[in-house]
């Protein structure tokens, strides 16, 4: 009887000995895929801003949609005109371009030409010259962004608006 007892003993310390302890972390849920549009207009953005040090931004489902609501009125109803961003909830950039294709690439690299005229010491802009969109670009306290375009084959153009959560541009505040 002894030895059964031993045997089973010896069965147990086997079985325990080979369980395995499988922990679940919870994670979050992945973000949502984006375009490869918005990864340009993402990229672009964060290539500039990480050559001053400004962390980079986010992709806003909820900007993009502003962006793409924006456009195609621009578009449908207004021929693709410049759209009206006087102030309002986020910073806002756009360019209109005729006669080309202009990437979302191509679109913020425009914007980030400004960079030469700007100058930070006195957070001025050369003369004949605009800094603003290049700013917003750049704005440190900007941690979202959601862009759009849209295309009037008729009149040769392309608009293109980007969003920004919160807005920068502020009067008085460096850019970073």
């Amino acid at each position: 009887m002894a030895i059964v007892h031993h045997l089973i003993f010896v069965a147990l310390l086997v079985i325990s000995a080979s369980t395995v302890v499988i922990s679940v972390v919870p994670t979050s849920p992945p973000p949502p895929a984006i375009s490869a549009a918005a990864k340009a207009f993402m990229d672009t953005h964060n290539k500039a801003r990480a050559m001053v040090g400004v962390p980079p931004l986010a992709w806003s489902q909820s900007l993009e949609a502003a962006a793409s609501r924006l456009v195609r009125y621009q578009r449908n109803q207004k021929k693709c005109e410049f759209a009206s961003l006087n102030p309002g909830k986020y910073g806002a950039n756009q360019l209109w371009a005729k006669g080309l294709a202009v990437t979302p690439s191509l679109a913020v690299e425009t914007w980030v030409k400004e960079k030469p005229f700007y100058n930070y010491n006195s957070d001025t802009c050369a003369a004949n010259h605009t800094c603003g969109v290049y700013k917003q670009v750049v704005w440190r306290n900007s941690k979202e962004l959601g862009c759009a375009q849209a295309t009037c084959t008729k009149e040769s153009t392309v608009l293109t608006i980007c969003f920004y959560n919160p807005p920068g541009n502020v009067i008085g505040q460096k850019p970073y």
